[in-house]
C-alpha cells in the first residue's frame, strides 16, 4: 500500500494539470454525453465513459452536473450480483437542448394563413386556439385561491419554455401581475404581433373571474411582457 501512496503524491502536480485540463473540456464533453444519449436513449457511467474516452469518476462528475441543470436523469437498474447500476437519460429539458424546426414550421404556416385569408379571419383562428388552450389550462391549474392558481399557472408556462413569475401587485390591493422575461413565442409574436393578443386572451379565459389588462409589453418597450389580474369582485 505504501508504494502505492507514494506513487499518487508524486503524480499530484499531474493530477492537478489533468483536472484543469478536464474542467476546461467540461462544456463540450458534457454536450457529447447529451448527444450520446439522444441516440442511445439511456446509458451508464462507464458506457459513457468508454465512448468518449475519459474516466469513469470525470463522467460521474459530469453526469452528476448535467443532472442538476436538470437535463439528465438516473434510474438504478440491477445488472449481476452487486450495486444497481445508473442508468441514465436525457429529460425532457436535455431534449430541448436540440434544435427542432418548430418554429420555422410555425412562422411559415402563419405566413401561408396569412396570404390565404383575410386577417379577421387569422385573428378568429388564434382567438379559437386561445379558447382551447386556456380550457387545458383551467383543467390543469384547478380551484384555489387566485394566488395558488396563479403560481400552478406560472409553472405550466415554464415548462413551455416561458420565464415567468407572479407578484402581488403594489399599486393595486389584491391583484396580480404575472411577468414573462423569456417568451418561447417572441419570434413568431415579432413577425405576428396579433399572437401577442392571443395571449392576452388566453389569460384572459384561464381566469374568467378578474379583469384583465397588459401593463408591459417587450415589442413596444421594456425587456418583459407583463398582465395585471384584478379580482372581479374588486375591479372598479
Amino acid at each position: 500500500m505504501n508504494p502505492a501512496v507514494g506513487v499518487t503524491r508524486r503524480s499530484d502536480p499531474k493530477s492537478r494539470t489533468s483536472t484543469a485540463l478536464e474542467s476546461a473540456e467540461a462544456p463540450p464533453t458534457r454536450e457529447a454525453v447529451l448527444a450520446l444519449l439522444l441516440r442511445q436513449g439511456e446509458a451508464t457511467a462507464a458506457d459513457l465513459a468508454g465512448r468518449l474516452s475519459v474516466s469513469v469518476q470525470v463522467m460521474r462528475r459530469h453526469l452528476r452536473g448535467l443532472e442538476e441543470m436538470g437535463l439528465v436523469e438516473a434510474s438504478p437498474t440491477p445488472e449481476g450480483p452487486g450495486r444497481p447500476s445508473n442508468r441514465w437519460r436525457l429529460t425532457t429539458g436535455g431534449r430541448q437542448r436540440f434544435p427542432n424546426g418548430s418554429e420555422h414550421f410555425a412562422l411559415g404556416l402563419l405566413h401561408s394563413l396569412a396570404k390565404a385569408m383575410p386577417p379577421d379571419a387569422l385573428r378568429l383562428l388564434l382567438n379559437q386556439q386561445a379558447l382551447e388552450k386556456a380550457g387545458d389550462y383551467r383543467c390543469r391549474i384547478g380551484s384555489g385561491s387566485l394566488a395558488e392558481r396563479l403560481e400552478r399557472l406560472v409553472e405550466l408556462r415554464r415548462q413551455e419554455g416561458f420565464v415567468a413569475e407572479c407578484q402581488p401587485d403594489p399599486e393595486q390591493g389584491g391583484a396580480w401581475v404575472i411577468s414573462e422575461f423569456h417568451c418561447s413565442v417572441i419570434r413568431i409574436a415579432e413577425q405576428f404581433p396579433m399572437v401577442c393578443d392571443q395571449e392576452l386572451a388566453l389569460i384572459s379565459h384561464t381566469f374568467p373571474d378578474c379583469r384583465i389588462e397588459r401593463v408591459h409589453w417587450r415589442l413596444e418597450e421594456g425587456h418583459s411582457c407583463g398582465f395585471r389580474l384584478s379580482p372581479a369582485s374588486a375591479a372598479p
